[in-house]
């Protein structure tokens, strides 16, 4: 069946996307309208029970969610700093609890105390300016540190786009194998999490026959504590955009599709607007600088569902549908967006594209270690006396990143969870052991991830963190497994239940979970999960010991 709705989705292309459409109709009560429900029913030729399915799943367009009026972020690093609780009793001098929604994350880890009102973010010290009216005081442009250390690719500063895009019409005049050779050269893998190296999925594209092709970039950067992609789509958005032309030419690809998340407002307008000024340029559009290339864009606000960070949920997200996991093969490249071949990459990995385009592949696999090729971002959360986004090479130590760059921690620390719900949970013991790469982190039983930094102070229970995490699978999750449905759920009721009883965890039974969530999972979510867990209970086991058999 789910075949079949990507096909009628597929009819009617990008131009009229049945997901934006939801989204669209939401705007104005917070859920769609039921009678615009029956139109779209009968335009994209979905049944009732499809379409259902679909608009329950999501935050800002399930039923739950008619009549709110403000948004506080519940996410990881939000709450590890302690700070929303307070902010939502603020919030309640203006708004009834039921007006009150959640979000995780805003990417406003740097400070906290983060809020969503009326299409915009704040945080830090916004919150003592509220006032409760209709308009908020002002547009808050967040601000944090950026640095980067050895030689940089994202953080550059950007020149003046006629010169930048002088990398475009280079590239046009070249063969695309020759792109697609730079980058294997390169090393470049996916900055995602699964570290997968880029040129496969480009070669794998490239080799299938279709009509249409798509690259979709995946800025549906849900793991909290991050907001490197947020910092490339709001202050370097031409390297993403650029990177993405240039793997639709590798490819022949014909759209660019980016995927952004609506707890990010500030990145859909900046995106928006980016991707107007180079088509007034003539840098997309068809047949490009004269050339036989034809590219076009298309921005799509997502709708609050972390499972869309896995790309085949993402792909059945922009058809409209349920955003399920899909079983593997076929991969997307070879049947993806719509049933055409489709290259998912996320924002970080494509916008390191245009700086291998003009250096070379030797250049980029000349920084960094081993496999682990060039540059990372890094976010690091509030705790840090130097909080902000840092590019590092590949191989820098992690206590250079911790001590030298983030300046240390403002208080006690006792973790740090690197790479988002599914990444490691590492002790402050272990920074000295770790650098900045994918081989290093796997050796220690831990995973790099997207990178970002949440820290775990020395007062934050560590049987909390643990709940925290069951519970917000257990929320996430999209359902089609079991292994993540149930084993998050049931990891959840047991802490949750040792939390408040004399109840004691049964070590083997906990294993036995993990060990199945982590084996049968069809996706990182729950397969992710156990990660952090086993660390926990490796690292932390004196201070857990009262909860266990």
């Amino acid at each position: 069946m789910s075949k079949n709705l990507s096909h009628l989705s597929g009819r009617k292309g990008l131009d009229l996307n049945l997901f934006e459409q939801l989204g669209i109709s939401a705007e104005t009560a917070g859920t769609p309208d039921p009678n615009r429900l029956q139109e779209l029913e009968k335009e994209f030729l979905f049944g009732k029970a499809n379409l259902h399915g679909t608009v329950s799943f999501y935050d800002f367009l399930k039923e739950e969610n008619k009549g709110k009026k403000i948004y506080v972020c519940n996410g990881t690093a939000c709450m590890t700093a302690g700070t929303q609780s307070d902010l939502r009793e603020q919030l309640k001098v203006s708004f009834t609890e039921e007006e009150i929604g959640e979000m995780c994350c805003l990417g406003r880890c740097h400070e906290n105390s983060a809020y969503h009102f009326q299409g915009q973010n704040y945080s830090g010290k916004a919150i003592l300016e509220f006032d409760g009216s209709k308009t908020q005081h002002n547009n808050q442009n967040d601000h944090y540190h950026v640095a980067s250390s050895g030689r940089d690719v994202i953080t550059t500063p950007m020149v003046d786009l006629d010169v930048y895009y002088e990398i475009l019409e280079a590239v046009l005049n070249n063969d695309p194998n020759d792109g697609l050779e730079a980058l294997r050269i390169s090393g470049l893998r996916g900055r995602g999490g699964a570290g997968f190296p880029i040129s496969f999925k480009l070669q794998s594209c490239r080799d299938t026959p279709s009509d249409t092709k798509y690259i979709v970039c995946n800025a549906d950067e849900g793991d909290p504590g991050a907001y490197s992609d947020r910092y490339i789509m709001e202050h370097r958005p031409h390297a993403l955009l650029l990177g993405m032309i240039v793997a639709g030419y590798i490819t022949g690809a014909q759209w660019g599709v980016l995927y952004i998340r609506a707890e990010y407002p500030e990145s859909i307008l900046t995106i928006s607007n980016a991707v107007e000024s180079i088509k007034q340029k003539g840098w997309i559009g068809e047949n490009i600088l004269g050339s036989s290339f034809s590219f076009n864009f298309k921005v799509i606000k997502a709708q609050g569902a972390y499972i869309c960070g896995e790309e085949t949920a993402l792909l059945s997200s922009l058809e409209g549908q349920r955003p399920e996991v899909r079983v593997r093969p076929p991969f997307p490249t070879q049947e993806g967006l719509f049933r055409k071949p489709t290259v998912v990459n996320n924002v970080e990995t494509l916008a390191c594209i245009p700086y291998i385009m003009k250096h070379g592949g030797e250049a980029f696999a000349d920084i960094g270690s081993g496999k682990s090729t060039g540059t990372k971002l890094i976010s690091l959360d509030s705790f840090f006396n130097r909080p902000g986004i840092y590019e590092v090479e590949m191989g820098t130590s992690l206590a250079y990143v911790v001590y030298t760059l983030g300046g240390g921690f403002k208080s006690p620390v006792k973790a740090l969870h690197i790479g988002g719900p599914l990444g490691g949970l590492v002790p402050v013991s272990k920074i000295a052991d770790l650098d900045i790469s994918f081989e290093s982190f796997v050796s220690q039983g831990f995973l790099l991830g997207h990178a970002s930094v949440v820290s775990i102070p020395e007062s934050f229970p560590i049987i909390e963190y643990i709940r925290h995490l069951f519970q917000f699978t257990a929320h996430e999750s999209c359902g089609k497994c079991f292994p993540c449905r149930l084993g998050s759920t049931r990891g959840y009721e047991m802490v949750e239940k040792a939390m408040v009883s004399d109840y004691k965890i049964d070590r083997t039974l906990l294993q036995d979970l993990l060990e199945t969530m982590e084996a049968g999972s069809l996706c990182a979510l729950g397969g992710g999960l156990p990660i952090p867990i086993k660390n926990a209970l490796q690292y932390f086991d004196e201070e857990l010991k009262a909860y266990l058999k």
